[in-house]
């Protein structure tokens, strides 16, 4: 598949990076000649200097021969001038990133389907979206969701002194067979292990479990977790983060502070927000937080335009009391620095930009994908097609490849855990864990 992408900035190296591994067709376009020259060394891409809004430099990056075009610049103007170029070619994918939240709303005259774009990205409501779900799930660091909802893989983190540590995943299944759930991966010092019934739990694992959401309270009871939503949260920064989250947040009886240093904005969210007290301070001031309660809060949301501020607030928010911080982050590869720190969640842009776009380049009938935070890992929910090899057969005789799991199955809208004894069918939805090596097979194994 050939692929262009307009747009150089961290959501547009993280997708070249992503790509070009795979051994995908890879061309960026940017005007920063510099930043290309230097990409072009470290990625196995072509590089093209120029503006993506230029029909002449799309026709020079060869977009005539383009199946995947993506434009992810800072301009909301650029990169939908250079999708509407692209209508001009036989592209059979566009995708645009835009911060316009007037361009975002499902009954805007400016849609998708107005502009000839497949889809539409904003980071920013991504990111919010995925600090709801984290807020639902509080004991998880991560989470995602597949079947409409029907069900989560959520990551938690193994503490020091948990009963399972020690235990195999065998010893763990004896315990409570009724429970169905599945232990899709443990993450232990950097790497993805699926595991088997003789592996092992140990402090510090990271262990991602896939169960239905009606059976999150149970399977929680189970490995000693417990999520509840906080009674008072803190959000440091009152952009389009802090500000879509508390409006979110508003409709539960949680107790919602937002720090805000600019005047302006504060007038903003006093006119938009109902419950929340907008206060109009800088987040790293420490005393002024501390008289405002942040010690006894149960929830910091640190989302400043800075990713220090964001780093800073959410330390300063741990050294005197707070019980869990979500930190917006702009550096992905900080990600295992600040786990050490005692940050509990530190979520990046171009990560939540990956998980929406990654979809278009499956080759296989893919629904829904997720990346996994800090690893090499994907979870993909794909249709089993119409084959002999899936018809009727057992999920143990299947011959996944190795380095996949299938954790559900969704059978005609319902979905359930399954053993090695549940049979396939033509037809059925399939929400797989794989590491990077087995994705090229994953995809070829479910081709019609």
């Amino acid at each position: 598949m050939r692929i262009m992408i307009v747009g150089a900035g961290q959501v547009g190296q993280y997708l070249c990076e992503k790509f070009s591994s795979e051994g995908q067709e890879v061309v960026l376009v940017d005007k920063n000649e510099k930043k290309l020259q230097r990409l072009e060394r470290e990625l196995n891409i072509l590089t093209v200097t120029g503006s993506g809004a230029s029909a002449r430099v799309l026709a020079e990056a060869g977009i005539s021969k383009t199946d995947l075009f993506i434009a992810v610049t800072d301009s909301d103007e650029v990169n939908l001038v250079a999708c509407f170029v692209s209508r001009h070619y036989s592209v059979k994918t566009r995708i645009a990133r835009v911060r316009s939240e007037e361009l975002l709303m499902p009954d805007s005259l400016l849609n998708e389907e107005v502009l000839g774009i497949d889809l539409i990205i904003s980071p920013d409501w991504a990111m919010a979206e995925e600090i709801i779900k984290l807020i639902q799930a509080s004991e998880a660091f991560d989470t995602a969701e597949f079947s409409d909802g029907q069900v989560l893989l959520l990551g938690y983190i193994v503490h020091e002194n948990h009963p399972f540590i020690g235990k195999s995943l065998y010893e763990i299944g004896t315990i409570s067979q009724d429970i169905k759930y599945v232990m899709a991966a443990i993450i232990r010092q950097g790497e993805t292990i699926i595991p088997r019934g003789e592996d092992v739990i140990q402090a510090g694992d990271k262990i991602y479990l896939m169960m239905l959401k009606s059976d999150m309270a149970k399977v929680e009871r189970l490995f000693n977790f417990s999520s509840r939503l906080p009674n008072s949260i803190f959000i440091i920064g009152g952009g389009d983060i802090g500000y879509m989250v508390a409006r979110q947040l508003e409709e539960t009886s949680i107790e919602i502070k937002i720090v805000e240093m600019d005047p302006k904005r504060c007038e903003f969210l006093s006119e938009n927000l109902a419950h929340s007290i907008v206060l109009n301070m800088d987040g790293l001031d420490a005393q002024a937080l501390l008289e405002e309660g942040i010690d006894r809060a149960d929830l910091v949301i640190a989302v400043t335009r800075s990713a220090t501020t964001n780093i800073l607030g959410s330390l300063l928010a741990k050294h005197h009391g707070t019980k869990r911080c979500i930190a917006k982050i702009t550096r992905h590869d900080f990600i295992p620095m600040l786990d050490k720190l005692g940050i509990d969640v530190a979520l990046s842009p171009r990560q939540v930009a990956a998980d929406m776009i990654i979809r278009y380049v499956r080759r296989a009938d893919i629904i829904s994908v997720a990346t996994i935070l800090d690893t090499d890992a994907e979870v993909i929910e794909v249709t089993v097609p119409e084959s002999k090899r899936f018809d009727n057969v057992a999920l143990k005789d299947l011959k996944v490849p190795a380095g996949a799991l299938v954790g559900a199955v969704v059978r005609q809208g319902r979905a359930f855990i399954p053993s090695g004894d549940s049979v396939i069918e033509p037809g059925d939805n399939l929400v797989i864990f794989f590491t990077r090596e087995a994705a090229r097979k994953v995809e070829e194994f479910f081709q019609a």
